[in-house]
């Protein structure tokens, strides 16, 4: 018997085990009312990180909105630059053909 005492030893010659406690549910333990009020605390807390992270998310989505809208205005600003260019040198060329004509009908 001052074999099974020993705490280094074991009965069934496992010594290399590492010794388990008895299994004792602890779930009866806590009452009710206790467990409640931690599912509320923790139901709570998720709902503050849900909304937390919505409103990330928010923000978010609204810089790149705002980043996209730059992206397009600048696209456009600089299509209407080309335009413009283009229609002014289209315009440059046609004077241009138009004084070459008056000259040779002049002389």
């Amino acid at each position: 018997m001052s074999a099974l005492t020993a705490p280094s030893l074991r009965k069934n010659g496992k010594q290399w085990h590492t010794p388990r406690a008895a299994f004792r549910p602890t779930r009866s333990l806590t009452s009710y009312t206790k467990r409640l009020s931690t599912q509320k605390a923790t139901a709570a807390t998720k709902s503050k990180e849900r909304e937390m992270k919505a409103e990330k998310e928010e923000e978010r989505q609204k810089r790149i909105t705002n980043i996209r809208e730059r992206r397009e205005k600048k696209a456009e600003k600089e299509r209407f630059e080309n335009m413009a260019e283009k229609m002014h040198a289209k315009r440059v060329e046609r004077v241009r053909r138009r004084e070459k004509r008056n000259k040779l009908l002049k002389s």
